[in-house]
């Protein structure tokens, strides 16, 4: 089957941003910044994952204030769209909230799972993994009236860290499961 124009475009975005997640992941796990990895005890890192991930709920507060705002200052948005019909910029700001916590719920998910699963040393994938989402954010937001390849890159960098730590993690569950039996 070959792909339309549209398609190579989020193929391309899609696959830079899994290269750049998987580029960024690896240099952190082998040289782990000392300043991003919390204490060793379980509880430590899974409170400073909860810290971290500040960056991804004020992606959400973002858009859902961004939302908001249009609304409050647009006459015909102002009673939401379940009581109207949503102007285009209500639409574009309503798919992009809505895609934004999709997306933080995994994140928030995968980074509290890592936390809780991988080794101290690795730890400071989730501050990476953070950054990534706001800057996946910004890239999804700013590129989504171009359609699906102008936001392909945002989108895949917030959805690929979040696939890679589950993966990973799920990865470790087994191992550790398997050592357990054994």
């Amino acid at each position: 089957m070959a792909l339309d124009g549209k398609q190579r475009g989020v193929l391309r975005g899609m696959l830079a941003a899994l290269a750049l997640t998987l580029i960024v992941f690896a240099l952190v796990v082998a040289f782990p910044p000392a300043v991003l990895i919390p204490l060793a005890a379980t509880a430590e890192r899974i409170a400073a994952a909860l810290r971290w991930d500040i960056l991804v709920l004020a992606c959400l507060v973002l858009a859902i204030g961004s939302l908001a705002r249009h609304r409050f200052f647009t006459p015909a948005d102002i009673d939401g769209s379940g009581l109207t019909q949503a102007s285009g910029t209500a639409r574009t700001l309503q798919a992009i909230l809505q895609n934004t916590l999709e997306q933080a719920v995994i994140a928030i998910a995968a980074h509290l799972l890592w936390a809780a699963t991988m080794p101290a040393s690795w730890q400071a994938v989730v501050p990476v993994a953070a950054i990534l989402f706001v800057i996946g954010r910004i890239a999804f937001a700013a590129g989504y009236g171009g359609g699906a390849p102008a936001r392909a890159f945002g989108f895949a960098l917030t959805f690929y860290p979040t696939v890679v730590m589950i993966v990973a993690c799920a990865v470790a569950l087994v191992r550790q499961g398997i050592a357990a039996v054994g």
